[in-house]
């Protein structure tokens, strides 16, 4: 399993709404890297669900419905899109701030590539960016998580 991270700005699409409509098409993606994170998901893949510009914050997890397909809000079908169902609204929302703050999550692509609306997130970030929500503290870098 993979895992990966999905911006919304939550006045165009928000968590909430992912949650009242159980599964959604996370389609109207446009840049090439996105485009290629798409096509690497897989059917069971975790999802951090990130708002963006409001909020600025993890704010729950999705999985991968159905892998991907050609984006139903295009012609081209160079251009793709998933189907993305949520799973939980995790404990604490964790911040880009809290985040950025924490050095093992300096390579975290959320940081390096700011822009870049679907990213790939690796199992050690998953596993820090999880353990941050559970004790909405920043953990020492010392310690196992």
């Amino acid at each position: 399993m993979a895992y990966w991270l999905a911006k919304s700005e939550p006045s165009t699409y928000s968590w909430d709404e992912l949650v009242k409509e159980k599964q959604t098409c996370w389609s109207g993606v446009r840049n090439y890297a996105a485009r290629l994170h798409l096509r690497a998901m897989k059917k069971g893949d975790e999802v951090f669900f990130y708002h963006s510009n409001e909020g600025v914050e993890i704010v729950g997890i999705a999985k991968v419905a159905k892998e991907f397909y050609p984006d139903p809000t295009t012609d081209d079908d160079r251009w793709v899109a998933v189907d993305l169902k949520p799973v939980r609204k995790i404990k604490n929302a964790v911040s880009l701030d809290t985040i950025k703050k924490d050095k093992r999550l300096a390579n975290m692509a959320l940081v390096r590539l700011g822009r870049l609306s679907v990213q790939p997130v690796t199992a050690e970030e998953w596993t820090i960016v999880m353990a941050v929500s559970y004790t909405h503290l920043t953990l020492p870098t010392n310690r196992e998580v």
